[in-house]
């Protein structure tokens, strides 16, 4: 029995990452700084720091993403549920709880991220702009992480912030 086992494990480290996968991603705990406008453009971003490494990450936010970051933030709660607390809300009524947020990779100048869901014993992963799972974890009061894919290849000289 335990030789079918062993085989099974053979060959699925032969088949390689499945999709979604990630192998051996670097990855940071991110703390939300906060949101501001683009000097330049007026454009909001929301702006992200690394809890130990203190590695910054800017991203470009659209506005009504960056209201919603600035409130949970601010402690502000609106009198009615607006989208991101609505979808913490049906979250819980589904008895599952939003574990963690990974902002996966910046692609083509975009940011991808996942968010990490936990019901019932198991667990699964959902696409999300960054600027809607930071919102949600704001909310859910979950862990925000960035893999190393996510950072600019080229990161600005000196402190941001």
């Amino acid at each position: 029995m335990w030789k079918a086992g062993l085989i099974a494990l053979v060959l699925l480290a032969a088949l390689g990452p499945q999709e979604g996968e990630r192998i051996n991603a670097k990855t940071y705990q991110m703390e939300v700084l906060g949101v501001a406008a683009d000097p330049h453009s007026g454009q909001p971003m929301v702006i992200l720091r690394g809890k130990e490494e203190k590695r910054h990450l800017t991203m470009f936010i659209g506005p009504f993403e960056a209201q919603s970051i600035a409130m949970s933030l601010q402690g502000v709660h609106p009198p009615r549920p607006l989208t991101h607390d609505l979808m913490v809300s049906v979250l819980g009524k589904l008895r599952t709880k939003l574990k963690k947020v990974v902002i996966t990779e910046l692609r083509e100048s975009t940011f991808y991220a996942l968010l990490h869901l936990e019901q019932d014993g198991g667990e699964m992963t959902v696409d999300s702009r960054p600027s809607d799972a930071i919102a949600l974890a704001l909310r859910a009061d979950a862990p925000i992480f960035a893999e190393e894919q996510a950072f600019p290849k080229e990161q600005p000289k000196g402190e941001v912030l």
